[in-house]
């Protein structure tokens, strides 16, 4: 892991397009501000493990667990 040091309004680039800017710092917080294309998903920690649980749980289910959209029950 990397670790680096930054004041408030100073920023630190990933790659060529992410650019992560240190926005405000209170007390133990540090608000970030994230720059990238819309190409790259940008989330917290939390979202995405329960995005990774959820496509987890869904790739498990089988074929039939789920209908289409515009199905609607016969009677």
């Amino acid at each position: 892991m990397l670790v680096l040091s930054r004041h408030r309004d100073e920023s630190i680039m990933i790659g060529d397009d992410v650019v992560v800017t240190i926005v405000d710092i209170r007390g133990d917080k540090v608000r970030l501000g994230i720059e990238a294309p819309q190409s790259i998903p940008v989330h917290r920690q939390e979202v995405y493990d329960a995005i990774q649980r959820e496509n987890r749980r869904a790739s498990q289910m089988g074929p039939g667990a789920t209908r289409d959209v515009g199905d609607t029950p016969q009677e």
